[in-house]
């Protein structure tokens, strides 16, 4: 049988299980947003799986999020998105897509600048973000840096799609639309 007769006989295979990451503030929640939008189903924000329900800063038990995930992972369709690129390796073998938001860092700054505080964080915490944004392409060994996400687009032997400006993300967008 063709993966579950294309994902309930409403998507085509590709964008069955669709999984999404980058920087912070790269626009992943507004892509997932979006192509949940088009594609009839809600996204899963990793953000809301790692860390305690309403408690940004506090995160949730380890194992269970890696169940969480797993059982996430194990469903017909699903649209992730996230920068923990742990959590985002537990996925990945299922997915039938992989997209990659590689924008610019200043571009990612500007965007969490503009988004402001979220959470109920603090300025300070505010400012521990930008830094921590700020050293994705700088970071090594390290689940959520770019060079672990490039790996991981590197390797990935499905559909993919490596989106480095807003006006490729648009395309793209534009391209799921009938």
């Amino acid at each position: 049988m063709e993966e579950k007769a294309n994902c309930l006989s409403k998507l085509p295979l590709p964008l069955c299980r669709v999984l999404i990451f980058g920087n912070g503030g790269s626009g992943k929640t507004w892509l997932a947003t979006r192509m949940g939008e088009a594609l009839g189903h809600h996204p899963i924000h990793l953000d809301d799986v790692h860390w305690e329900p309403g408690r940004y800063g506090i995160a949730r038990d380890r194992q269970v999020v890696d169940d969480d995930v797993c059982r996430i992972a194990a469903q017909d369709v699903w649209l992730i998105e996230g920068v923990y690129g742990r959590l985002a390796s537990l996925a990945i073998t299922r997915a039938t897509t992989l997209i990659f938001l590689d924008i610019a860092d200043d571009v990612c700054l500007e965007n969490i600048r503009h988004r402001g505080l979220q959470g109920g964080g603090s300025v300070a915490s505010f400012e521990e973000l930008l830094h921590w944004v700020a050293g994705y392409r700088f970071r090594h060994n390290n689940w959520n840096s770019f060079e672990a996400h490039d790996r991981m687009f590197s390797a990935f032997e499905g559909p993919k799609h490596r989106l480095d400006c807003r006006d490729s993300v648009n395309a793209y967008l534009a391209s799921l639309s009938p």
